[in-house]
């Protein structure tokens, strides 16, 4: 038996909803005021709050925002009763995480309605929830673990002889191992910190508030933060001679140490999917209220199947193909780029290659764009 709990202080219209529920075999129970409501809600965790927007001392959008601010009652469905018709009232009950509005006055069958959509809608989003998680945790099973293995074998090896055999080696030798022992410890350091990323963003993600917080910082020197990342990279994988530079001056509305991360990801994916040799192109420009960086490899591209499949975790062709990564890195840049009101597009032809665009809002402090730098 479903448990709804009924916000409302007006006495009359609490008891009416409370007794065409329970008619209809829910388990019902009402609350006077905002207040006693978080309070039943936190201590009962209903499967549903109808809650009134009018009331006095703590008004319903202050009772959503609270449930939804607090990790416990977070998923509950909340439907916001009211007989405001403005639609920015509306929208406002909608951005602090409403799911549904009741328009008062409402009939019994209209209100039986709206709780059975909302209730069953939030079936099929645990269901969907549930087949991510699974799928997350068959993936965390088996890449995850070779992922964190194969650098940490590097690592583990190289010391191994340097360890037993040190008397024996050259100065050179010494200095090799300790390279790869280096790059295999910034690999795995690389790895353990795109999981860690992306765990906090799925924690997040449902955190309004958090979001507008992440929103309100800025990078704004985007030139040397892209021409820094890149260069750096391409130097490592000694393709600094494939590298082909077009970047503008301008700000994101990103934290300096997320754009970094969301650049490193794909500028690193275009090398580890093209050969050495063939052109890396990353552009950036600003247009109006937006910031557009593009980077395009002629790699081998992907299928319009792996397009759609692309998932933390995910790896294409990988008995064909030996480079390393888990997809973690695309997916990490992908949501970064979500999170913080832009959007990231994939444009691939297979065995063509691939171009990553990256939209972002500008910063709102950046004067106009100034010329572009070769």
């Amino acid at each position: 038996m479903t448990k709804v709990l009924v916000i409302d202080d007006e006495m009359a219209i609490r008891e009416v909803i409370a007794v065409t529920l329970r008619k209809s075999g829910y388990d019902v129970f009402t609350a006077t005021n905002g207040a006693e409501g978080l309070e039943l809600a936190r201590k009962r965790l209903p499967g549903l709050i109808i809650c009134d927007v009018r009331m006095v001392l703590v008004d319903g959008y202050e009772v959503l925002a609270a449930i939804r601010n607090n990790p416990s009652t977070a998923s509950i469905p909340f439907i916001l009763a009211t007989s405001i018709s403005s639609i920015e009232r509306m929208r406002q009950g909608m951005e602090l995480g409403a799911d549904d509005f009741l328009p008062k006055p409402f009939t019994p069958s209209q209100l039986l309605a709206a709780v059975k959509a909302r209730l069953e809608k939030h079936v099929i989003l645990i269901r969907q929830a549930e087949t991510k998680l699974a799928l997350l945790r068959e993936h965390l099973s088996t890449a995850l673990p070779h992922e964190l293995r194969t650098p940490l074998n590097g690592i583990l090896g190289y010391a191994d002889i340097l360890r037993k055999q040190f008397t024996d080696l050259e100065p050179r030798e010494v200095a090799q191992m300790a390279e790869r022992i280096y790059k295999n410890g910034k690999r795995l350091n690389r790895l353990i910190e795109n999981f860690l990323i992306y765990a906090q963003i799925e924690i997040v993600k449902m955190d309004y508030q958090k979001i507008e917080q992440l929103r309100k910082n800025r990078a704004g020197n985007t030139e040397q933060i892209v021409d820094t990342a890149v260069c750096q990279r391409a130097y490592e994988a000694e393709r600094t001679g494939d590298l082909t530079l077009h970047l503008s001056r301008g700000g994101v509305a990103m934290s300096a140490e997320y754009f970094s991360k969301v650049v490193e990801e794909l500028f690193d994916n275009a090398i580890r999917y093209s050969k050495k040799g063939s052109p890396l192109e990353v552009e950036s420009e600003v247009r109006g209220n937006e910031f557009v960086l593009r980077i395009r490899d002629q790699g081998r591209g992907m299928s319009s199947e792996q397009l759609h499949s692309i998932g933390a975790y995910m790896q294409f062709d990988r008995k064909v193909y030996e480079q390393q990564g888990s997809g973690l890195g695309l997916t990490v840049a992908m949501r970064l780029t979500e999170i913080h009101g832009g959007f990231l597009k994939l444009e691939s032809e297979y065995e063509k290659g691939t171009t990553v665009t990256v939209t972002l809002p500008v910063s709102p402090d950046e004067g106009p764009p100034l010329e572009e730098n070769q």
